[in-house]
């Protein structure tokens, strides 16, 4: 489970800093380098604090450290559980964790919460590791996830897939993830002014296989990056060089414009995507609760199938990531799984 805010422990004047974003520590975070070194990643397993209680999660089976890059690195591993019940295969979620694009080994955050909830509605859960933005800069990430869909579609019948059914959520980077998951789907190459991105990548060795998805649920994400300090409150400067969406297009934001719109999933909505679901606490003092507002707008303006849960009194995780919300992501990926099984 991740810790709600970005807690800075320093003293005035001091350049070191002890950083908490999204339950990872980083240390040696130095404002005055590019580099940032992962020190200490720890994982909060507090009921209370996240105000829900949920018992081990149960499944069939479960296979750890499935690479879906067709290498032997860590952070294109992924976990795969089935459901307790038995069947011949089963609806998937890809679930992705957050990090501000920070860590590249957190698969497995929220398996006891989210997970265990869709494993207990019938689906199988996917818990996939993404390059952290110190391995790799935008889109890698991206990339990395679409391999992950590609994957399950190659070997579904060894992991008792249903690919009529691929589902993806994810929180913070993590949501941001799923959001572009949801909003790129058979988009390859996209330019804005003189910056372009290929999307899809060639990670691991199923290119031939899609990568699109059919529902996104995204929790509380980045959606605008360019905006985040001017669309609401937040308690961090995200213009600022050594940000942690600087740090992921590799530069700062409003110097390199249009490539940190290219990782933005506003920028490519369209009455193509599949149904979204979007919550955010609107006392998120990380991301503010406009950027879920923003990409709900366009997606709703392009007649997309969306739907938009601002939270009253929510923070970055604490209150959102609650037991009544959660409910209401099983249910969406319920509905839609059942509308495209008719």
């Amino acid at each position: 489970m991740k810790q709600a805010l970005v807690n800075i422990l320093t003293n005035k004047g001091m350049t070191s800093y002890l950083i908490l974003i999204d339950g990872h520590f980083l240390s040696n975070f130095n404002l005055q380098s590019s580099k940032i070194l992962i020190m200490k990643q720890m994982f909060f397993v507090v009921l209370s604090f996240l105000c829900l209680q949920v018992s081990a999660q149960e499944f069939s089976n479960a296979w750890k450290d499935v690479n879906y890059a067709n290498d032997t690195i860590s952070y294109h591993n992924m976990d795969i559980y089935l459901p307790k019940i038995k069947k011949d295969k089963y609806p998937v979620v890809v679930y992705i964790y957050g990090s501000a694009w920070l860590s590249n080994r957190s698969k497995g955050d929220d398996l006891g919460t989210i997970g265990a909830a869709l494993l207990d509605a019938g689906f199988a859960v996917v818990m996939p590791n993404h390059r952290a933005s110190y391995n790799a800069l935008f889109p890698a990430q991206v990339h990395d996830i679409k391999a992950v869909v590609r994957f399950l579609r190659a070997n579904a019948d060894d992991y008792s897939i249903d690919t009529n059914f691929i589902g993806v959520s994810g929180s913070s980077s993590g949501g941001n993830l799923a959001a572009m998951m949801g909003v790129t789907g058979g988009v390859t190459d996209f330019s804005i002014d003189d910056a372009n991105a290929n999307l899809e990548g060639n990670v691991g060795a199923y290119a031939g296989y899609s990568s699109s998805v059919d529902a996104v649920v995204a929790w509380f994400p980045p959606t605008n990056m360019l905006i985040m300090n001017s669309c609401g409150g937040t308690d961090m400067n995200h213009d600022d060089v050594k940000s942690p969406a600087s740090l992921y297009i590799g530069g700062a934001i409003q110097e390199n414009k249009a490539k940190t719109l290219l990782a933005s999933p506003t920028s490519y909505v369209s009455s193509s995507n599949p149904p979204f679901l979007i919550f955010h606490g609107n006392k998120d003092r990380v991301v503010p609760h406009c950027q879920s507002e923003i990409l709900y707008e366009a997606l709703k303006k392009a007649d997309v199938d969306v739907e938009f849960v601002l939270v009253e009194g929510g923070g970055h995780g604490p209150g959102v990531h609650v037991k009544e919300n959660i409910d209401k992501m099983v249910e969406f990926f319920n509905d839609k799984f059942k509308s495209l099984n008719k």
